[in-house]
């Protein structure tokens, strides 16, 4: 048995869980807003009319309000994993460093040139190269969501490093199989166009908030024909990123698809849930149903995580006892092949400590046979590596109903204003208020089915999440937790605020 203090886990979990969310409140929006005002400025820069130049400073003044925002929460959100995760970092700074590093050299490097010129150039620097700065923020901000992603794609599957049973550390092989690996690079184009959806709900809600008042109509309207445009060929987009995303999933970590589905028992020609009610006191290996209720579309879901009709989808019970009929090796033999692995180890070190080098030769030979398993030798029991299916389940489902209503929202917009009848569509103007908290939903939605569906890893298969912490007081980090919640929160009602109020005050107040 491994002895943990559960409750610093937890408390350091919840804090960072809680610094993330927040964060991600305010990366989709920068991710597309600030592409939405490169294409207004560009826009404006073709014909040269000043209605549009009013248009791109204004969206910008908000892109910019809620940029300083997201860099001061994403600030404290890297150094929690100095604070809360020094183990973590201690083992794996060699790779996971590597892409945040480059992050801040390189891609917030083009943003912070360019930031300046951007928002303080207008009339000082020709058209031309007012708008390619506007643009380098675009990508800048993309480029910096390119090395997080590349980072977190890396914990989800990694790949590119060896482990140094010397020092006890993982360490960079392949920086290339890092940078593309698939799973990163899944992720990346999943939520980066998931971002432009964001913004582009984002405008159609602010416009329809003008045009039921009357205000600023002619703004509002050529905004949403160019947010409509950019939301609908991203969330057809998304769809494909996601498909994509999904089926890496499957094969990478098949655990979180089955909690994702709600699957406790593996199928061949498995279906893909199109609605359901799962059972919240279901777990693995007991004999009540998994669902309350449920439909499903009949061998879609070995289809997409397969890509082959009646191919075998593994489910929860079969990945945590096995499955030797569909060749499914089963927690619990990883985890006595993960605890012989940590015993060789510490053989190994003992061995090299003491001079003996036939026994850490003998020590380190064993060790190599199942260190692949290591980080399952840390797990007490089997079941430890399921995550709770329930959240899992009903934030994949709330994300897939969210992202599969926008697409539709943005096509009636984008049909009705280019038919110049948006402001007759007195049912529309009140959905599109809402447009926004949508996209919302399904930002979180899918934040929550990424990073809780990999539990209990904080680097999968290799370091569970207790493992991973810094050896503080639970009460040290209660503390910080309270006063990151405080900061936060005042943080998100000072941008809402300030939103709000430059809303209010319009494209003329820019």
């Amino acid at each position: 048995m491994i002895d943990v203090d559960l409750s610093l886990v937890n408390w350091s979990r919840a804090q960072f869980a809680f610094t993330a969310m927040y964060h991600w409140i305010f990366v989709p929006l920068t991710l597309g807003l600030s592409f939405l005002c490169a294409f207004y400025e560009t826009i404006y820069l073709k014909t040269g009319d000043e209605e549009w130049k009013k248009i791109t400073r204004f969206w910008m003044t908000l892109f910019g309000i809620n940029f300083a925002i997201g860099v001061a929460t994403g600030i404290i959100l890297e150094f929690e994993f100095g604070t809360n995760w020094s183990n973590y970092s201690w083992m794996v700074g060699d790779i996971f460093g590597a892409p945040l590093a480059i992050e801040g050299i390189f891609a917030f490097f083009i943003e912070a040139s360019f930031f300046a010129v951007m928002f303080f150039g207008w009339n000082r620097v020709s058209k031309g190269f007012h708008c390619f700065s506007t643009w380098m923020v675009a990508i800048g901000s993309n480029l910096s969501a390119v090395w997080i992603l590349v980072a977190n794609g890396w914990m989800q599957n990694p790949v590119g490093m060896v482990f140094n049973p010397e020092t006890a550390r993982f360490e960079m092989e392949n920086f290339a199989a890092v940078v593309f690996n698939p799973v990163a690079v899944s992720k990346f184009t999943h939520a980066s166009s998931s971002g432009f959806v964001m913004a582009s709900a984002f405008v159609l809600t602010v416009s329809c908030w003008y045009l039921l008042r009357g205000k600023h109509v002619q703004m509002a309207k050529k905004s949403i024909v160019v947010a409509s445009v950019f939301g609908l060929i991203a969330s057809v987009f998304v769809g494909f990123t996601g498909d994509e995303a999904a089926y890496e999933v499957a094969q990478k970590q098949p655990m979180k698809l089955a909690a994702m589905e709600g699957l406790f028992t593996g199928e061949r020609g498995a279906g893909l849930v199109a609605f359901g009610i799962i059972n919240n006191s279901k777990g693995p290996g007991d004999a009540q149903d998994a669902f309350l209720f449920d439909v499903k579309i009949p061998g879609l879901l070995s289809l997409l995580a397969n890509r082959e009709f009646g191919s075998f989808v593994p489910g929860i019970d079969d990945l945590v006892y096995g499955n030797e009929k569909e060749g499914v090796m089963g927690v619990n033999t990883m985890m006595e092949k993960g605890k012989l692995a940590l015993a060789d180890l510490s053989s190994f070190r003992e061995a090299k400590k003491n001079n003996l080098e036939d026994a850490a030769a003998d020590a380190l030979a064993r060790f190599e046979v199942n260190k692949e398993f290591m980080g399952y030798g840390y797990l007490n029991t089997p079941e430890e590596a399921v995550p709770p299916a329930n959240i899992v389940f009903n934030a994949f489902h709330l994300m897939v109903v969210m992202g599969t209503l926008l697409p539709a929202i943005f096509a009636a917009f984008l049909f009705f204003t280019l038919k110049n009848s948006v402001t007759k569509q007195k049912w529309l103007l009140p959905v599109g208020l809402f447009t926004a908290l949508f996209a919302f939903l399904a930002q979180q939605a899918g934040w929550v089915t990424a990073e809780v569906g990999r539990q209990p890893w904080a680097i999968h298969g290799m370091m569970p999440v207790k493992i991973a912490t810094t050896n503080l007081s639970t009460t040290s980090v209660q503390i910080t937790f309270a006063m990151f919640a405080a900061v936060f929160t005042l943080l998100l009602l000072a941008e809402i605020s300030i939103m709000l109020k430059q809303i209010a005050i319009g494209p003329e107040g820019h």
